[in-house]
Order: C-alpha cells, then structure tokens, then sequence
C-alpha cells in the first residue's frame, strides 16, 4: 500500500546559479561588443541559437514538445516517442508520472540533440471549444500547476530546460495573434497567472514564453511580448525570475517596446524586429545598453544549465528512454466514465470473438494538429492492440461510417508521371516567368516541399491517377496561399491570394480546406496542381498541398447496418468513438462539441443491438455523448500516444489500473458550457467569468454536467472511512488532512483522494466573493483489494487566499472555511473546517 501526497518539491530554484558562476558570466558580457550581444538576442534559425565562440557558447538547439520532443525536423525521418496528450497526464493527478514523464522528455531531448523543450503549456482550459484544449492540463490551476511543476522539475534536474507557454491568456485560436484578452487582476492572479508563478517560485523554471496575444490587466493593456507590468514588474521583479523569455515564434514585432518590455529573445531567426535595428535604438538611446546586457545574462545563464556552456559548468547527464511509460501513462489516464457491467475487466479466456468497431478503431486519433505533432515510429491501434493481447479470439474490424470532412491522402500507388509514365508524381519548381526550374517524379509526397529555393515562386505537381473502381471519385487539393487546381485540362477552382510568413501562425496550413473534384471512376485522369513557395522568413520557403482521394464505397447507414451485424454475433463487442485531427489542432477552436459525422447513430444502434458494447471516446476535448446513460461501460482514452492500443487491451483485460480522473467537466449539452466560445467580439476577449472558470461556474450555476470535475471510477469500489484528526491551519498558512479510505473491491486499485475548498459564510460586502468550492489539494493511494490506506493531503496557503487588489498583495480572508473530501467536484464523502482567525498582514509562501 503506497500513498502519495500533494507535493512539488523545488528542485531548481530561480536563483540556482551559484555566485561564482554568476561573476563569470558577467565578466563574459563584459567582454562583448554591442553588435556581438544583439547577434545573440535572435535565433539563428527556426529551431537554433547563435553560438560564439570566442567566450565558448556553442549553439542552443530548441524543440516543439507538449506531447513528445519533435527534435529541429531538419531530418525527414527523424522519430520521436509520442506520448498521451498533456491532458491525459493530467487525468492521472500523478505527480511521480508527471516527474517520470519529465525525465522521458529530458531523454528524448539529449536524444534529438535539443536543449530546451518548448513544453509544457500551462494556460488554463477556459472553454472546451479551444482548438489546443488536448495540449493544457485543467481547468483548474492547482491541479494545472502540480502535474506541470513535476514534470519541469524532473527535466531541468536532466539539464534540460523546459519552456513554459504560453504567457499570458492564451486560452483560443480564434484571432489568436491579434485579439486583446481582457482579465481583471484578481482573476489573473488566481487563475491564469497561478500555474505561471508555481513553476517560477516553487520549481525554478529557466524559461517562458510571451504569447501572441495582448492583455488588458486592469494596470496595462499591451501585446503579451511588450507587457511591462507582466514581463518585468511582476515576472521579474515580484517573482525573481532569472531565465529566459522567448518570443512565440513571429509574435515580437516592434524593437524599443518588446526590448524594454521584458522580452529576451527574439524567434525565429534569422529576421525579426532586433538584430541591427535594436543595435540602433542602443546607439540612439531609445534602449539602455544595460537592458541588453541583463538579457545576454540570462542567456548565458540558460546556456550554463543545459550545458551549452562547458567553460563555466557542465550539463547533467540525461537519463535513459523509459520505454514502458508511454504505454503505462495511456492505461492509467484513462477515465471509466460509466462501469455497469459486472464482466469487467474481461478474463481472456472468456474472450473469443470480437467486433472492434468505429472510425477511430480503424484510424485512431493519436495525437493534436499543430506544433504537437511528432514524427512516431510505430503507431499501435486498437485492433493491433487487442489481436496481440487476445491471440486465440477472431477481432473483426469495421469503420461504422466515416468522421472526417476531407478524404484521406491520395495513394501515389495510383499515381504516374505524366511525361515519362514512371510511377508517382511529378513536382516541378517554377520561377516567377513560370519557367521551369527543376522537375523530378516522387513515389512519395507527404504533402510539403520546405526549404525552397528564393528564386521558386510556385511549385507544380502532376500525376496521372488511375481509378478503375466504378463509382464516382473525389479528389481533393487542400493547400494555402496562390493555387489552381485542374483535371483533364479542365479549371476545378483556384486562390488569388498572396500569404506570407503569417501563415505558420494558422495550423490550417496543416490541414487546409479542399478543393474537389468528382470524377467517374472506371478510367484514368490527368491532375494538376499548382501552388505557392511561402516565404516563412526564419521557418524557410515552403509550399503546401495535400493530394487527397476519397474512394466510391458504402454510405453511412450501410456501414452502420454491418457494424451492428458484427456486433451481434461477438462476444465482446468495442466501439471507438472520437475526434480527429481536423477537429482538435493549433490554430482554430471548435465550433462544435458533437462528435463528427455519425458516430452517435452509430454507437446507438450498436447499443440496441448489444448492450453490453464498451464504448470508449478517443478524444482530447470535451464532446457531447447523447447516448451516455444509455451505455454500460464508457472509457474515456484520451489522444493516448504511440501505444493506446496496448494501453486500451490493458485496461479492458484487467493488466492495468484505469485510474484516470476527468481534469475538467463534461457537458451533457452544449447549451450548458459556460463559456461556450472562443470568439473575440470585435477584437476582443472578455474573461466576464472572473474566477469561476471551469466546474466553479457549473457549482454556481448547480447545473449537472454529464460527468463532473475529478470523475472516474475504475474497475474497484473506495470507501472513505475518516480523519484521523481535526484538520488544523500551520503556522505557514498550511492545512494538513490525514484521510483514510479502504478499497472494498475484488481487485487492487488506486484512488485519487480529492479535497475541496468553501469559502466562509458572510455578508458579501466584508468579504470578496468566491467559488461555491475550489479544489485545494489531492493524493493518490494505491491498495490491495480488501486493504485499508491513510494518506496526508496537504492544501498550500495560496489555496485558502485570494489577491487584494487595492493592496497589491495576497491575503487569506478570516472565517471557517468547509473542507470537503470525496472523489469528484460532485462526490464527497467527509467534512471537516479550519478557522483562520484574522486576515493575515503578509504575503505567505506558496505552499
């Protein structure tokens, strides 16, 4: 029987450099001209710092990585681990997972070559429609700031330097680069800033980065990279930062105000609003030279922690690729939503035919669009999944109709050129006379030619594409920017419009919407496309087109009639359900929360048929599941990374624990969310839920979700037996809780104990006003089945305060506040209070 507390322990703190080191470095800037320090205060390229080496800084390399470390992708092939979405880490509220995770990171960085990881992102999930929801923790910011702090601890013990992102209230996509977010301090301060300030105070974290959007704090309304009161006031100054803060890449664009409003570097490079032009505005006087030398510092600074800096110190080693965590991680996020059937976890043995159903059985959504994305070398799926954990049983495979709005990638095995008749396609660079360049044939096209040539204006692909099937065909461009579009000769569509660098800010790029083409099948068609070299300034001259096919075949209601088919004659009957890539991804919100195309139908007729069908939902987000009280058993599985088909077997054959809690609340309507979209209304955000962002405006409302904050049952039963004693207020402003519970199930389980906040009772008008509860502190226990467990759950000062406005600092309001204890927002088991006798006068620590 093991327990584990709430705890951060602070392993790298913000002024981690010893004194001596500190001399040296400034002694080192010192030494630099101006021109040499400004070169250093932009990247060199997308993903690489300056080196120099006449004081022996090589060059620091960066790294996307909420889910996996991409590496520079300066190499086609170069794989990654791909992990479960952030989300579902935080579905675990397991902090040695999240330092387990950490460590991983720190790996697969040394691995890929890369010093700081541009992870984790920490802004709060203020809708579910957020297009990067699957990329951030919680809704809530304690439970956000634990698992994140963890994680970056773990890693930047490594010598890795972790990013933290994205500073401050970029909570959307919509207009995400230009929209003006508009939160009142205290708001800010207790929610959004929360996470922010936990890893700066408690954990030492080396960098952040500055958002795209601006910020209206009550104090100053300017771009998030500008923002003097945050950056410097606040950031640096009230909180002690000593590290970096980077730029989103292209967010920075003007030079005196991103200079002197606490940004430190600019990315990419090469370009930018510094380089020559900050050497100017020094040389001019609209910059104190000493606001570049103290950026230089910090740059030196974060050299010396990853160890780009060997004549000063040395970086620590890496530890090993833990090769079962990916797989662990997916099992112990998942959520059981429902557990009506007494079968479960199934015995193997019992297990001899399977109807494995649903699109996302087929094509299962493993990881979110955008800077997410890693490269995976394997990929294993459900059906790969089941098959290997269940040898002797037959698992029939059946897609139940499509979810996607485009087709798939267009089989270049159809392909050949139409010049030559050598198989694949033909890509021919074009100058701006429409001149040919260079053109070869490809077998291969993964819909992106980078690094283009200046002189490359266009880039024309053609094939001819056999399509013998009869039936009518859709072929489809999908791309950005100047295109036209032919088949056969004949004009299908084309854009007129000129992009340029900021179309890498719009993750539509990567999934851009189609032009279509149908075309009787039977014969073979001459396609044509030509589409535009981007100029991407540091990201490179690129061009975009997805090639995409969708072949003659069934319609929905058939695929569902054979789905239900299968599903009568199984005796384990899995339906897939979930989103997919043109759903959850960087770069838009969702304007919907339904599952795509006709998923529900789907699952309810599979439900009329066999009611004992295992539903499981694929997604990262929130969506909505008409049909929950209707299913016996409903697994929540997240985007669960490289190994969710082991992960989904292990759960369902019992190898594992499914121990996941929902860290945000599932709406049974979309009419219910309290803040039901992410759109700017004329340019801007207004956070008019002050604090009660998340399930706090579902307690206010009492409106019941379809699943409440910190749900989740797995395959044991808890009961919660008692405290040990009174719980008492520290003389730190602490509150300690020791709980004990007993697992009364058939089986050993884990239990994650969750302790909620009620504020004292009191005229508002002496005290502020505050959520109807708040989470304030958690643990997980693991036992026997049958055994008893005690575990201490600690809830930190901050989660008793609130930030005084007027006074400019945190106090913590007199009065009893109700300490409630159980396993959900909606499930609590045991009470108990603590006094706090008088408001305090002093700013108490965090924890």
């Amino acid at each position: 029987m093991t327990a584990q507390p709430l705890t951060t322990e602070p392993t790298t703190g913000p002024t981690a450099s010893a004194p001596h080191v500190e001399d040296t470095l400034r002694a080192l800037v010192a030494r630099l001209t101006l021109t040499r320090k400004v070169r250093l205060l932009t990247g060199s390229t997308a993903w690489r710092l300056h080196a120099l080496e006449e004081i022996g800084l090589r060059t620091v390399t960066l790294s996307d990585g909420p889910a996996g470390v991409r590496g520079t992708s300066e190499d086609p092939t170069e794989t990654s681990v791909l992990l479960p979405a952030p989300t579902a880490l935080a579905a675990t509220w397991d902090l040695h997972l999240a330092a387990r995770t950490g460590r991983l990171f720190a790996g697969e960085a040394r691995r890929h070559g890369v010093d700081m990881v541009l992870a984790p992102q920490v802004n709060i999930q203020r809708t579910p429609v957020a297009g990067r929801h699957f990329e951030c923790y919680s809704e809530d910011p304690l439970l956000t700031s634990a698992v994140s702090g963890s994680l970056v601890g773990a890693m930047q013990d490594a010598g890795v330097a972790a990013c933290l992102k994205h500073f401050v209230a970029n909570d959307s996509e919509t207009d995400r680069t230009q929209y003006l977010a508009v939160v009142d301090e205290r708001t800010l301060r207790e929610v959004y800033l929360a996470p922010f300030e936990h890893a700066v105070r408690e954990v030492g974290v080396w960098s952040l980065m500055a958002a795209y959007n601006q910020v209206d704090d009550g104090v100053l309304a300017a771009p998030a990279t500008e923002h003097t009161h945050l950056l410097r006031d606040v950031l640096k100054e009230e909180w002690g930062f000593d590290g970096v803060v980077v730029s989103d890449w292209l967010a920075a664009q003007r030079t005196v105000e991103s200079a002197t409003g606490g940004l430190d570097l600019v990315m990419p490079g090469p370009g930018g609003p510094w380089e020559d032009a900050l050497v100017r505005a020094v040389e001019t006087g609209d910059v104190d030279e000493a606001v570049v030398d103290d950026k230089v510092l910090r740059l030196l600074r974060l050299a010396v922690r990853v160890g780009a800096l060997p004549a000063v110190d040395a970086g620590e080693p890496a530890p090993e690729v833990d090769a079962a965590l990916p797989r662990e991680l997916a099992a112990r996020a998942t959520v059981v939503l429902r557990d009506d059937d007494a079968r479960l976890p199934f015995a193997p043995s019992a297990v001899r035919r399977v109807a494995l159903l649903g699109p996302n059985a087929v094509d299962p959504y493993v990881q979110g669009g955008g800077s997410a994305h890693v490269r995976p070398d394997r990929v294993v799926g459900p059906a790969e999944g089941l098959r290997s954990a269940l040898p002797d049983a037959e698992v029939a495979v059946l897609r139940g109709g499509d979810n996607r709005r485009y087709a798939p990638a267009l089989d270049l095995a159809r392909c050949t050129d139409p010049r030559t008749g050598a198989p694949g396609i033909r890509i021919s660079l074009v100058d701006g006379q429409g001149r040919e360049i260079t053109g070869d044939v490809h077998p291969t096209w993964d819909g992106w030619w980078r690094d283009l040539p200046d002189d490359v204006h266009d880039v024309l692909l053609e094939a001819v594409v056999a399509l013998p099937e009869p039936g009518v065909h859709h072929l489809e461009l999908g791309t950005v920017g100047r295109w036209a579009f032919e088949v056969d000769g004949r004009p299908v569509g084309q854009g007129t419009r000129t992009v340029g660098a900021e179309v890498v800010l719009d993750s539509s790029i990567n999934q851009p919407p189609g032009c279509t083409a149908d075309v009787d099948g039977g014969r073979r068609v001459h396609l044509s496309a030509t589409v535009q070299s981007v100029r991407n300034e540091g990201y490179g001259n690129q061009a975009r087109a997805a090639l995409r096919h969708r072949l003659p075949g069934q319609d929905a209601d058939a695929e569902i009639a054979a789905a239900v088919e299968a599903a009568q004659a199984a005796d384990l009957v899995v339906v897939v359900v979930g989103t997919t890539e043109e759903v959850e991804s960087e770069g838009w919100d969702r304007d919907s929360l339904a599952l795509p195309g006709r998923q529900d139908d789907l699952v309810a007729a599979v439900l009329d048929a066999a009611p004992d069908a295992v539903v499981v939902v694929n997604a990262g987000a929130p969506v909505l599941l008409p049909w929950l009280h209707r299913a016996r058993t409903v697994l929540w599985t997240w985007l669960p990374g490289q190994d969710g088909g082991h992960a989904l077997a292990d759960v369902l054959l019992g190898a594992v624990e499914p121990s996941g809690r929902l860290p945000w609340t599932l709406p049974a309507s979309a009419a219910d969310v309290p803040v039901p979209h992410a759109l700017p209304q004329h340019g801007v955000v207004r956070y008019a839920e002050g604090v009660h962002v998340g399930y706090r405006e579902w307690e206010r409302r009492g409106t019941a979700p379809a699943a409440p904050f910190g749900h989740g049952l797995g395959w044991t039963t808890w009961r919660y037996d008692g405290l040990a004693a009174a719980a008492e207020l520290g003389p730190d402003g602490t509150v300690e809780l020791t709980v004990t519970v007993t697992n009364i199930g058939p089986r050993a389980g884990r239990e994650v104990v969750q302790v909620y906040l009620e504020p004292p009772a009191a005229d508002p008008a002496e005290l502020p006003e505050r959520p109807v509860r708040w989470l304030a502190g958690f643990a997980v226990v693991d036992a026997d089945a049958g055994r008893q467990v005690t575990t201490t759950v600690r809830v930190p000062a901050r989660a008793l305060q609130v930030w005084d406005v007027a006074a400019g600092r945190w106090t913590t309001p007199p009065g009893t506040y109700r300490l409630r204890i159980g396993r959900s927002i909606r499930d609590l088991r045991l009470d108990d209070e603590v006094t706090v006798p008088s408001a305090d006068t002093e700013e108490v620590p965090l924890s």
